[in-house]
């Protein structure tokens, strides 16, 4: 009969789970979690440099795997700094769970030292949490989280365990059995029946993909649909990777900063084919303005989403993979010629790139010859700013899973750690982080944690003294009042890397940059490459915030 405290009841649960890697920082409140990893587990532990990193470097092994990843961080700040990870993983739908240390129970609620309610402050940004008060309840509670992080629509579990139930021993018969993932059956047949017919009989759909497909592992069956019902295909930012960037029905990312043809093409469409996406305002620009002809079919495991924000003429509440695959046989194969022709014609009219995009220097250039240098295989993540839309609009992706980014919540600092986490879980792939001077500097700290770990990701800097997309706001809609976006001083990145001990290339002084380039994606280990950009170097085309979609901006190419 086991007889373990609660910590230890904890670290053997994770090790019966599978989970090899946890990240975190340790304190006072969770210490006798730590003396339980330390003395009888072959858990890897990441010691993250700050808890927001821990959360992400976490995320960037569940956003990379499809697995829950589990990060831990003390009482007070240690739970106060994590809770902006647990609202980016919230927001984009991502499994993990974050195990907080806290006060002894008796001292709840005595304004302890590092006592906070993160029970409380983490409900709005958790799909459940927990207040542990008794180590016996750790044997339901534990299998409970897992299940509910990695299931139906993943999310992220808080579970806050005080320091006396962590050191409470108790005997229990036997470990509790798992929570098998319900199958995700399509109840509603009769909505399956619909919206086949619709698609059917649509002159002009096209198939609306977001990060929902990905989580499902649905990506084969939407790219089946698409080819089935020659049915022009867009992606959200979550979505990119589901179909590869030169298949033939790819239009690229929608809503504000995509390609005019795309947006446009959407304007006309008179049947939306929405699966694993829930609308949001970054994709759709004016929602009563968005799609205004289309009739729309919803397909999404969170039946709460269906109707939210555009009304659904066709509503399928299930996981994306099994809704599509019943869909699948019911669909009829057509050319769609005519739809396909307009489409294209518009492709033709205001073409997504242009020969100067690509000249030395420019950030398309740099993002096409890194992804050429990386390989197909390579693993990218993405901080928050003009480089991850540059990124969203020119990386070749070719598989589900390749992009890691903060969609929901845009948070900066989010790049480099979710690299990190990506290289621990796939130790064998190339992995690049592209941020700006500004990401980077929200969780800088986490070179150290590249370089302990040495995690084998390049993390490619453009440098352009500013917070771009916000003072490119300020000059399109403030009349150029630069304020508070602009650094006042130039950081020396290659120096601050060198000094975490990590390798680092400045193209900024580089005889040949090309070259450095490439000697610096083959370097072993981590490695920092600073690439300066032109502070006027902008996100183009842009939807002003609010705006319609077909109302864009700043592209010099367009036609009218």
């Amino acid at each position: 009969m086991p007889r373990l405290n609660g910590a230890q009841i904890i670290i053997r649960y994770l090790e019966q789970r599978g989970i090899r890697t946890i990240s975190g920082i340790p304190g006072g409140a969770n210490l006798p979690l730590y003396d339980a990893l330390a003395t009888s587990s072959r858990i890897r532990h990441v010691l993250a440099r700050h808890e927001q990193g821990a959360g992400f470097i976490a995320q960037g092994m569940a956003r990379s795997t499809g697995e829950v990843g589990v990060c831990f961080a003390t009482s007070g700040p240690g739970a106060t700094n994590i809770l902006t990870a647990l609202a980016d993983a919230y927001l984009d739908s991502v499994p993990i769970v974050c195990i907080t240390g806290q006060v002894p129970s008796f001292l709840l609620g005595t304004d302890a030292f590092q006592e906070v309610d993160i029970y409380g402050m983490s409900m709005p940004v958790t799909k459940h949490n927990y207040l542990v008060r008794s180590a016996g309840e750790l044997l339901t509670l534990l299998p409970r989280a897992f299940h509910l992080a990695g299931s139906g629509r993943p999310g992220p579990v808080l579970i806050d365990v005080p320091k006396n139930v962590q050191t409470e021993v108790i005997e229990f018969k036997a470990w509790p059995e798992e929570e098998d993932r319900a199958a995700n059956q399509v109840e509603d047949a009769e909505a399956v029946e619909m919206a086949a017919d619709m698609i059917n009989r649509a002159q002009r759909p096209i198939l609306y993909l977001g990060g929902g497909i990905i989580h499902a592992g649905a990506a084969a069956e939407a790219r089946q649909l698409a080819e089935q019902g020659s049915i022009p295909t867009v992606m959200t930012l979550m979505g990119l990777g589901i179909m590869s960037t030169d298949h033939p029905l790819f239009l690229g990312m929608l809503g504000m900063h995509a390609g005019r043809a795309t947006n446009l093409a959407m304007a006309e469409c008179d049947l939306l084919i929405a699966a694993g996406v829930r609308f949001d305002d970054r994709a759709t620009g004016l929602i009563s303005a968005f799609c205004p002809t289309a009739k729309v079919i919803h397909v999404d495991i969170d039946a709460r989403e269906i109707g939210k924000l555009r009304s659904a003429d066709a509503g399928i509440a299930a996981d994306a993979r099994t809704a599509l695959a019943a869909l699948l046989p019911k669909v009829a194969s057509q050319p769609r010629q005519p739809w396909k022709a307009r489409v294209f014609q518009l492709q033709q009219d205001f073409p997504r790139f242009h020969g100067d995009d690509f000249l030395p220097g420019r950030p398309f250039a740099y993002i096409r010859k890194v992804a050429e240098l990386a390989g197909p295989e390579a693993m990218v993540s993405t901080d928050v700013g003009k480089h991850q839309m540059w990124v969203a609009q020119a990386y070749p992706f070719t598989f589900p899973r390749q992009l890691l980014t903060s969609g929901g919540l845009g948070t900066m600092g989010f790049g480099l750690p979710a690299a990190i986490g990506a290289a621990l879980a796939h130790p064998d792939r190339p992995v690049v982080c592209f941020t700006g001077d500004g990401s980077l500097q929200m969780n800088i700290q986490e070179l150290a944690t590249a370089v302990e770990q040495q995690a084998a990701i390049k993390i490619v800097v453009f440098n352009n003294q500013s917070l771009g997309l916000v003072r490119q706001q300020q000059r399109l809609f403030y009349e150029q009042r630069y304020f508070a976006s602009s650094s006042g001083i130039r950081v020396d990145f290659a120096a601050i890397a060198r000094g975490f001990g990590m390798c680092a290339f400045d193209l900024a002084t580089a005889a040949d940059p090309d070259a450095s380039l490439a000697e610096a994606m083959r370097s072993p280990g981590p490695c920092l490459i600073h690439i300066p950009i032109d502070i006027e170097e902008e996100v183009t085309p842009m939807v002003p915030p609010g705006a319609a979609n077909t109302t864009m901006i700043g592209d010099s190419h367009a036609q009218n």
